[in-house]
């Protein structure tokens, strides 16, 4: 283990009187996995084989609302399994991952005392880091934790920073280089985290996250619980495709009715259930759907547009959507809304690379002992004897070692120095038009990357190029 100041630090390794006391912790399941890799299904179905209760970690199906938008199971498909923290959260308010730990928490006491088994299931890394890490989970670093805010000052305490997004970043710049490099310059909700976290506590963000919580965050050798983790994972081609449909899907299941029921010409995009990927992709059509119906009801404004149209059918823009989508002419409207569906499919495709790059780093960076189950064949095929055989089968037979085995599962490699990971030292990539990448392990693998490799490879052949035409001359 190491700060992230460079600072190796060697954990001890395991005695036999640690090694008891672990196994002494109450057990619990995780299943992560990236987007469309069947997390929801596998927990449901090992209901069958374990009492099982589930507690959600999907940062959006936290929220009321949107639920074809963020695939939340519905409740025919629970089959009576029970399910937490699964759309009960105001979608006007951020539930961050200290939110998540307070109330995950309490939950696995409460399934533990019922003799059920904590399934903890959903693709947001962070909520689990969150709730594993002894950095959250120690009281003797609350006063530190409530310092950092950890990515929450509550809606009173957040100050407005300017709409400008590049203004934000260039003072966060001046004010705080390091935390500067650390962040995208596009990330503004990590910017205004890290201003507002300035302006309240009067410590740079860097000083505060350099110190003990860099040491401990994403540690899990001193855990509450004992964890087993359980990665459903598939192939990248496997699940492009898949989400692909499944966004065809959702337009189809009324998609589109529910962002419209949410939809606010002045929303902020940076907080609560309007961060969901395919909220903030369809603003153009909606505002020019708004556009023309107002036009035809002779409203004087889009606000008022929207009240109108709120008072129909709410069937009426899913069968709008439908006529638009399906019109022989390519006029602007239809244009807009093609172009919109194709964002989210891209975005979901990106957040499906974004969770499995961050479950790597949770096994290289941190040990984490997270075996996994491929899914990628039953995908594919849609056929249900290749999933219970191939993603159901191996799932219980983890589960059942892990409940007898005599000793914890929640890490590997302890003893072990682990990659040296300086997140507060940014590279830039000029081959990959100024890509900007966080910390030495960010830039070895991009740079190991087919993307990079190709654009180097072409680079190098056009300077060849070159300098056989300089030498011709």
């Amino acid at each position: 283990m190491e700060s992230e100041e460079g600072e190796i630090l060697t954990r001890p390794c395991k005695t036999l009187a640690m090694e008891e006391e672990e196994e002494a912790k109450p057990k619990v399941v995780v299943i992560m996995g990236p987007t469309g890799s069947g997390k929801s299904k596998v927990a449901i179905d090992l209901a069958s084989h374990f009492p099982i209760e589930i507690i959600n970690a999907d940062s959006m199906q936290v929220y009321h609302g949107l639920d074809v938008l963020t695939n939340k199971v519905p409740l025919h498909e629970q089959n009576g399994v029970p399910h937490h923290l699964l759309g009960n959260i105001s979608p006007n308010v951020e539930f961050t991952a200290k939110d998540f730990r307070d109330c995950a928490i309490p939950l696995i006491n409460d399934i533990l005392s019922r003799n059920c088994l904590p399934v903890i299931v959903g693709g947001t890394n962070y909520y689990i880091q969150a709730l594993v890490s002894p950095f959250l989970l120690d009281d003797t670093t609350e006063s530190l934790d409530e310092s950092l805010g950890n990515e929450h000052l509550g809606d009173e305490h957040t100050l407005e920073f300017g709409r400008n997004d590049f203004n934000n970043y260039h003072y966060l710049k001046e004010l705080d280089p390091a935390a500067a490099n650390r962040v995208h310059p596009h990330d503004n909700r990590k910017i205004n985290q890290y201003l507002n976290l300035y302006a309240r506590s009067g410590i740079l963000p860097s000083k505060l996250y350099q110190g003990k919580a860099a040491e401990n965050w994403g540690r899990i050798d001193s855990c509450r619980f004992n964890y087993c983790f359980i990665c459903v994972d598939a192939s990248i081609p496997a699940l492009d495709e898949y989400v692909g449909q499944r966004v065809d899907v959702m337009i189809n299941a009324g998609l589109l009715t529910e962002v419209y029921e949410i939809f606010n010409p002045h929303a902020v995009y940076t907080r609560g259930l309007r961060q969901a990927i395919g909220v903030r992709e369809f603003e153009d059509f909606l505002r020019l759907y708004l556009l023309k119906r107002r036009i035809n009801m002779a409203s004087d404004s889009i606000d008022e547009c929207c009240e109108m149209v709120s008072e129909n059918n709410d069937e009426m823009l899913k069968h709008n959507a439908r006529e638009i989508l399906f019109s022989s002419d390519g006029n602007e409207l239809k244009n807009v809304l093609v172009d919109a569906i194709e964002k989210v499919k891209l975005n979901t495709r990106r957040l499906v690379r974004r969770q499995k790059r961050r479950l790597s780093r949770l096994r290289t960076l941190y040990g984490w002992n997270i075996q996994y189950v491929d899914s990628t064949e039953s995908i594919s095929s849609r056929s249900d004897e290749t999933w219970a055989a191939q993603v159901v089968g191996p799932a219980v037979e983890i589960i059942t070692s892990f409940l007898r085995a005599d000793s914890s599962s929640v890490c590997d490699g302890v003893g072990k120095k682990l990659i040296e990971r300086n997140l507060w030292t940014q590279y830039v990539c000029k081959a990959c038009s100024n890509r900007v990448l966080r910390g030495a392990h960010e830039w070895e693998q991009h740079k190991q990357g087919r993307s990079h490799r190709k654009r180097v490879s072409s680079i190098r052949k056009s300077q060849g190029a070159n300098r056989s035409a300089v030498s011709n001359d």
